[in-house]
């Protein structure tokens, strides 16, 4: 049984960082393509930084230089470190893993099929 479970959102101000975390089971965890998510109020769910098994990383262009994409094997946990963060990072935030993402397809949300419950940052 595939489970995901995010913590460390927030509220913080505007310049401030947060770091976010998503504990994975039920995969060998080596083998899993991973991914950072988000959603704002009233918007579509965007993908912002995914990690592949192979070490590879891809972001989205508002979030490159700001944020950071990692994972600890030996814990099975996917982190997000945001730092600089603004008013627009507010949002409901999303860990998703799959074993068969596309390449050139990170970010896209219909390449994960498993998707943790989410973590609200809030930024002001």
């Amino acid at each position: 049984h595939v489970q995901l479970v995010e913590s460390g959102g927030g509220s913080v101000q505007a310049g401030g960082s947060l770091r976010l975390s998503c504990a994975i089971s039920g995969y060998m965890y080596g083998d899993v393509d991973m991914a950072w998510f988000r959603q704002a109020y009233g918007k579509k769910r965007e993908g912002i930084a995914a990690l592949d098994s192979g070490g590879s990383t891809a972001y989205k262009e508002s979030v490159k230089g700001r944020f950071t994409i990692s994972k600890d094997n030996a814990k099975n946990t996917l982190y997000l470190q945001m730092n600089s963060l603004k008013v627009e990072d507010t949002a409901m935030y999303y860990c998703a893993a799959d074993r068969l993402v596309r390449t050139g397809r990170e970010l896209k949300v219909d390449e994960y099929s498993r998707w943790g419950q989410g973590t609200q940052v809030t930024v002001s």
